[in-house]
């Protein structure tokens, strides 16, 4: 079963026709024209086509579609069974079947309804649904044949306490003017319009009926510009523009001031860039004020200063960025994960995995070695006085100052000594201090030779055993360690506890306590000795 929209009716050489346009382009054969003669107009101009007016289902009205589906008409017992759809991106199970059956025989006790693929395209008569269907919260109405949002607003005034209403799937006509504000939809907190091939001046219109919208989904829907949502739009928390080309990244300046915005989801968007031109090096944005999750993926990102952008959110905690052009820059996936962690702050989770704070101390000590060359070769110096890094190289690593200067030591420059807007606006909450000449690492390419760490392994408990020197890749995991070791030193059974120790820090001992983290993710370096204890 294929769904379009009908747009005319037309008698060619004696015989009745419809029009159709069909929501897949693919099933057409021509934009409306027979002959010469053009009948009705396409979006697509292969996507339409004629047929017979006893060939076409008109759809039902809503009510006979959940009697149905619910099997809950006269000749009907109740249905069996469960159904399972993909709503808002989570599956979801919907009822009316075995595990409540009982709970929800009769229509008005139906809280939670789906209705998906069951060729609803009207409402039906007046009053109908309220009367048999009160207690409605949650309706799937996906994939239907329904055409207009006014058929979607005669549906929903029906429901007195309409919570979440998923209408994706639709190809729909919205309104191209402001609508008058009603109390249809006063209720409704979660609304998904993904492909329905409205605009966002449209979102607009509608959007002063949705005083208490929490979350608006509208991928797929072909939208490339967005305008400011001025007095709309203010409670919402979600919001989904995935699979949608922007014009650029400079559109999601004109939803930057959406106030209680938390998470923003722009999967697939052809952005390219990021940018905040608000907010110097090390400041805070007045963008997006409340944003927590930002997901990036599948982009067109090819510079790390949109990362470093980023740090200026000021309460961004969750990341995804997967497969962007920057992300080629370092074949080593660990280094990847580390430079956008010391590049943003406060981030708590990235990719869908937890920053420990471990991790986080790690890949700062790290960011702060590998370009402490540059930093010196920038102008940068221990000496407070001195330390006058370019303004190339604070565009390029806005955070190095915060992460190596101690608030004691920021305390000792003269604010004339740096460029001031670093001064006011880093936040000053670390105290690794700046790394030391031995601790600098040159950005090396990637080859074997260079990934190799040549350790010393020792068992001090064990005084017999004589001391190994062993190379080791950078990247081995502690795990992988622990199983070489139990091969080297014939160790029976036994749970094995590592450590190590460098000259850098006389006297103490590192432990290596998680297995599944790399060496490098420990800043062990050549010459270091690792502690085997059993």
């Amino acid at each position: 079963v294929s769904s379009c929209h009908k747009q005319d009716i037309q008698q060619i050489k004696g015989r009745i026709w419809l029009g159709v346009e069909w929501d897949d382009p693919q099933r057409g054969k021509h934009d409306g024209t027979y002959e010469g003669t053009q009948y009705f107009k396409c979006r697509h101009p292969r996507g339409g086509s004629f047929i017979r007016p006893n060939k076409a289902n008109f759809g039902v009205d809503f009510l006979a579609a959940v009697k149905d589906r619910y099997g809950l008409n006269d000749e009907q017992d109740v249905q069996r069974g469960t159904e399972n759809t993909l709503v808002f991106g989570k599956t979801v199970e919907f009822v009316g079947m075995d595990s409540i059956a009982e709970q929800q025989s009769q229509l008005n006790q139906l809280v939670d309804i789906s209705v998906r693929e069951c060729a609803v395209s009207h409402a039906g008569q007046k009053e109908e649904i309220s009367r048999t269907c009160a207690n409605i919260r949650h309706i799937n109405l996906s994939r239907n044949l329904i055409s207009s949002w006014e058929t979607v607003t005669a549906i929903a005034s029906q429901i007195q306490n309409l919570e979440t209403l998923n209408v994706s799937e639709n190809k729909m006509k919205f309104p191209s003017t402001s609508t008058s504000v009603s109390g249809v939809f006063s209720k409704l907190r979660i609304l998904a319009l993904n492909q329905t091939e409205i605009m966002w001046t449209e979102v607009l219109f509608c959007a002063p009926g949705w005083p208490a919208l929490e979350e608006l989904y509208l991928t797929s829907n072909n939208i490339t510009v967005l305008e400011r949502p001025d007095n709309v739009l203010q409670t919402l928390k979600l919001l989904d523009l995935s699979d949608n080309q922007l014009l650029d990244g400079n559109q999601l300046h004109l939803i930057a001031h959406l106030p209680r915005l938390e998470q923003l989801i722009l999967r697939n968007t052809g952005i390219s860039s990021i940018h905040f031109p608000d907010a110097g090096f090390g400041c805070k944005t007045k963008m997006f004020p409340s944003l927590k999750r930002l997901a990036i993926n599948d982009n067109k990102i090819s510079q790390w200063s949109s990362i470093n952008e980023l740090d200026k959110l000021p309460s961004l905690q969750s990341l995804q960025c997967h497969n962007n052009p920057f992300m080629d820059t370092e074949k080593n996936p660990e280094t990847l994960r580390q430079l956008i962690i010391a590049k943003i702050g406060q981030l708590k989770v990235l990719n869908k995995s937890e920053i420990l704070p471990a991790e986080r101390k790690g890949a700062e000590l790290d960011y702060r070695k590998i370009f402490g060359s540059d930093w010196l070769a920038a102008g940068g110096n221990w000496n407070p006085e001195k330390n006058k890094p370019s303004e190339e190289f604070l565009a390029a690593h806005p955070r190095y100052l915060s992460l190596c200067l101690s608030k004691s030591k920021y305390s000792k420059i003269s604010i004339s000594s740096l460029l001031v807007h670093v001064y006011m606006c880093t936040s000053l909450h670390t105290e690794y201090g700046a790394p030391e000449e031995g601790e600098l690492k040159g950005r090396q390419p990637l080859t074997l030779k260079n990934q190799l760490l040549t350790l010393t392994i020792k068992c001090p408990e064990k005084p017999e055993q004589k001391p190994v020197e062993k190379k080791l890749p950078e990247s081995m995991t502690i795990q992988r360690v622990k199983g070489l070791l139990y091969r080297l030193l014939k160790i029976p059974g036994s749970e094995l506890k590592l450590s190590y120790e460098s000259s850098k820090l006389e006297g103490k001992e590192v432990e290596l306590d998680n297995d599944l983290k790399p060496l490098q993710f420990y800043s062990i370096e050549n010459g270091d000795c690792v502690l085997v204890r059993w």
